[in-house]
């Protein structure tokens, strides 16, 4: 008879503070998963988990900061780039993450997300999108589809939403991609990654938000967000960037991959003589 064995924890319990748990995201919430993915990622980096420090700003994906056994910065809200790049500045040694939502980076945060992937800074961006501000009620914000429905936008959403791999590669990001939380392994994969790549990297992850954007557009609960992914994702091969927006409301495609993997230089300070 095979012998029980006995596992006394998890292996990203030194990663993830247990104490904390469970979480407080929705059922069918995608955060966890995207969580997950960059607490593997860290795991299997070799780098001491002393120099790894997480920078979250406000919102539902700003609790990971919370929820990871690192040194952690939970910052105000759209601020996480420019305290991350005060870390990396005081110590560049330090591989220094930046996980936020849409909200927080794009909408609040927009004109740090630019400037930093112009300055070319060495800062590793996960941004979670789930097309909607989930953590104060659903309401619409700058990369919900346009016809997407949303509590401030009962009629659908009229604004064109940000490109986000198109915005960030015309800003000067050294790595840009996006997957969904149906694609753990590339997205654990790509974190990896781009913790071998200098230079500002940002990878977008599309996550279900049943209670915030699928209460308003007809999608009853996570796994049906999560079909629609596996149904409509595309890897992308050549497709031009102007041409990876989304658009829920048509049987368009949803490209996923890797688009931008530049070798610029990262940002690096001039040194002045006293």
């Amino acid at each position: 008879m095979a012998q029980a064995i006995v596992i006394d924890k998890h292996p990203l319990d030194d990663i993830m503070r247990a104490e904390r748990m469970p979480h407080i995201f929705c059922p069918g919430c995608g955060i966890g998963i995207a969580m997950r993915c960059y607490a593997q990622a860290v795991l299997e980096s070799g780098i001491p988990e002393r120099q790894h420090i997480v920078v979250s700003g406000i919102g539902c994906s700003g609790r990971v900061a919370g929820y990871m056994n690192l040194d952690s910065y939970h910052t105000t809200h759209g601020r996480g780039i420019p305290f991350a790049t005060g870390i990396k500045l005081a110590n560049p040694e330090l591989m220094v993450t930046v996980f936020s939502g849409d909200g927080d980076l794009a909408a609040i945060g927009g004109n740090h997300l630019i400037h930093a992937a112009r300055r070319n800074m060495d800062l590793k961006i996960i941004c979670v999108n789930n097309f909607n501000y989930g953590m104060t009620g659903g309401q619409f914000g700058p990369t919900t589809p346009t016809g997407a429905y949303a509590t401030t936008a009962p009629y659908g959403n009229r604004e064109q939403p940000f490109n986000l791999p198109y915005l960030l590669a015309a800003a000067g990001a050294n790595y840009v991609s996006r997957w969904t939380t149906m694609h753990v392994r590339q997205i654990t994969q790509d974190i990896l990654y781009t913790f071998t790549k200098p230079g500002f990297t940002f990878i977008e992850i599309l996550a279900a938000c049943p209670v915030g954007f699928g209460k308003s557009n007809r999608i009853p609960d996570g796994l049906e967000e999560m079909k629609l992914y596996r149904e409509r994702s595309v890897l992308a091969r050549d497709v031009p960037l102007d041409q990876l927006g989304i658009d829920l409301r048509e049987e368009r495609p949803i490209y996923v991959g890797n688009f931008v993997n530049r070798d610029v230089p990262a940002y690096a300070p001039v040194s002045i003589d006293p």
